[in-house]
């Protein structure tokens, strides 16, 4: 795992207000690259697999509909979580981090993935 990962998630858990989980997976293979949970009961990588499917199923609605656009990020709400799918800039890794809805500043939360989505490509 590289030292860019590691810095990485210790970066979020230390300043995302209601971090859960992260984890960064390659949307090609479906390889997570890096995991991290604050709560043992919820797996990212398991969570990163589900969401995998919802990144490929947009990207072919994408293509299906002739559409020049590029998916800079997905967000899920619910009833007390956020799941916030970003894409990397090259669209080749997606960044999967959930939060508690009550405890997350959404502002932080995007400036600080926004940081490291563009330096992932290249890194891992």
């Amino acid at each position: 795992m590289s030292d860019f990962l590691n810095k990485f998630g210790e970066d979020l858990q230390t300043n995302v207000s209601g971090f859960i989980a992260v984890s960064v997976t390659e949307v090609k293979s479906g390889i997570s690259y890096y995991s991290l949970s604050v709560d043992p009961s919820f797996d990212p990588e398991l969570a990163s697999a589900y969401n995998l499917e919802v990144v490929k199923a947009k990207l072919s609605a994408i293509k299906a509909l002739n559409l020049t656009q590029k998916i800079e990020n997905i967000m899920i709400n619910l009833t007390s979580q956020i799941h916030i799918i970003d894409i990397s800039e090259d669209g080749d890794y997606f960044i999967y981090l959930a939060v508690d809805a009550n405890k997350a500043n959404l502002g932080m939360t995007k400036a600080v993935l926004n940081k490291y989505k563009k330096d992932i490509v290249g890194k891992i």
